[in-house]
């Protein structure tokens, strides 16, 4: 049964629960929200539903403070980095506001042959469910509501079990800048309720950010009902080193790429895979670099990395680690345990035979592999079921498109971590995903593109 409760990670207490919607309630949101879908289409021009979404970028800044304590108190982010998030989230309703009219413009199409013209003439779909994860509670919703609205669309959110309260705050800045009645509404369900919601007739898609299960069952659910869906999943992002003239520089990079969120993001660099001739001073500096990260209340000043969300998540990541150990990888440094804390980690000597070769470490824990050659590395690069994000931190700049092109995977970054930005588009292939969330690729995933061709 799901359960929406509040569940401070640094304490491990309990501090608030809240009731799941009745179906009854679940079905009067999908009629109100497919309701509010013709008024919002009908009744608002672009600038008009632009300035709403500013609006509530606005609102993100002004309450930046309580967004992000909230953050830290569901989560256990820390609350630098939550500020962080929710200014992040701001831009991003700043983008789509500013970018509104390019992208809903019409798209003129040059005829090949006989007479007239036609046009591209974008429309929205109707009612859309956003399914989000914990690891950002404020970012992962803006990514999706921010386009959809601009276009037209309606949100129904259903938020992860452990953010009850991030969830109602964000609800309310959206009623509170102007978006109609059941244009966003947030709602507390059950993954039964959620799969009904989608074989919904009014519903138009689905998008969801989380694990490849999840993102397996809503695919399955959503196709058979032939609904549109997006899936951002797993990630187990190389961070591919191929030379340097900064070597402390670059194992700053790569502790910040690694540690990030402690670790919890699906696009942090996991896998470390360095030249042979770099191997052993990155190595050496890497793994002293993490073991000083700052470890502790989320709440304190200096704090980098808090605690895991949960106990569960922290369980999870213990039990890969000292499985891999157990297979015969090596932990160079951290890894050990206290409450939901996992101080930062470093394994070597991991070989393809090892169960977590092929695993994403979801937390502060970083592998960090020997090659001899650019070939042998974008090969172990590639060797994994995940294509979301990848790194390549190298001083040729021939190499580095060579090597970027030879990735396969959404994006890379090259010589630069903690780079994402609204116009970029964000999203994966392999069991990473399927579309695309920010940039105009994020906003044409739930447009009708009509076309209309005059004679």
């Amino acid at each position: 049964m799901t359960t929406y409760a509040v569940t401070d990670p640094t304490t491990g207490e309990t501090l608030r629960t809240y009731p799941l919607h009745t179906d009854d309630e679940l079905q009067s949101v999908l009629a109100a929200a497919d309701a509010a879908h013709r008024q919002w289409t009908l009744d608002s021009t672009v600038a008009e539903r632009a300035a709403i979404v500013a609006r509530v970028g606005e609102l993100h800044v002004e309450r930046r403070e309580e967004l992000a304590s909230l953050i830290v108190r569901e989560m256990g982010k820390a609350y630098a980095e939550a500020l962080g998030e929710v200014d992040f989230s701001a831009d991003i309703y700043a983008y789509y506001a500013e970018n509104a009219q390019d992208i809903m413009a019409d798209q003129p199409v040059t005829l090949s042959g006989g007479t007239g013209s036609a046009v591209i003439r974008k429309a929205s779909l109707g009612v859309l469910l956003g399914i989000m994860p914990w690891n950002f509670p404020a970012y992962q919703v803006a990514r999706f509501a921010a386009p959809n609205l601009v276009i037209g669309n309606t949100i129904v959110l259903k938020h992860a079990p452990q953010c009850p309260e991030s969830a109602a705050a964000l609800e309310q800045i959206f009623q509170d800048a102007g978006v109609p009645e059941c244009g966003y509404t947030n709602v507390y369900a059950s993954n039964e309720q959620v799969e009904w919601i989608i074989g919904d007739r009014r519903l138009q898609g689905v998008s969801l950010t989380g694990s490849e299960r999840a993102g397996a069952a809503v695919a399955a659910i959503a196709g058979r009902h032939l609904k549109k869906v997006v899936l951002e999943l797993g990630g187990s992002d190389p961070f591919v080193l191929l030379s340097t003239d900064d070597l402390d520089a670059t194992v700053a990079a790569a502790v910040e790429a690694r540690v990030g969120n402690a670790g919890q993001a699906c696009n942090a660099a996991k896998r470390f895979i360095v030249i042979d001739d770099l191997y052993e001073p990155f190595l050496a500096k890497f793994t002293a670099a993490m073991d000083a990260v700052a470890v502790g209340d989320p709440r304190d000043e200096g704090t980098v990395v808090g605690p895991l969300s949960s106990q569960a998540a922290a369980d999870r990541l213990v039990e890969q680690v000292e499985h891999a150990v157990a297979q015969g990888a090596h932990l160079a440094t951290g890894g050990e345990r206290q409450g939901n804390f996992v101080r930062p980690g470093v394994l070597t000597g991991i070989t393809p035979d090892m169960d977590v070769y092929h695993e994403e470490l979801f937390g502060p824990v970083a592998s960090v592999y020997r090659v001899g050659s650019e070939d042998e590395a974008i090969e172990l690069a590639n060797d994994t079921p995940f294509g979301l994000g990848s790194y390549v931190f190298t001083t040729d700049e021939e190499q580095a498109l060579r090597v970027a092109d030879r990735i396969n995977a959404g994006m890379v970054f090259v010589n630069v971590v903690s780079a994402d930005a609204p116009e970029l588009p964000f999203g994966g292939v392999k069991r990473s995903g399927t579309g695309r969330e920010l940039g105009s690729a994020g906003a044409a995933e739930f447009l009708n593109l009509k076309m209309i061709r005059i004679g």
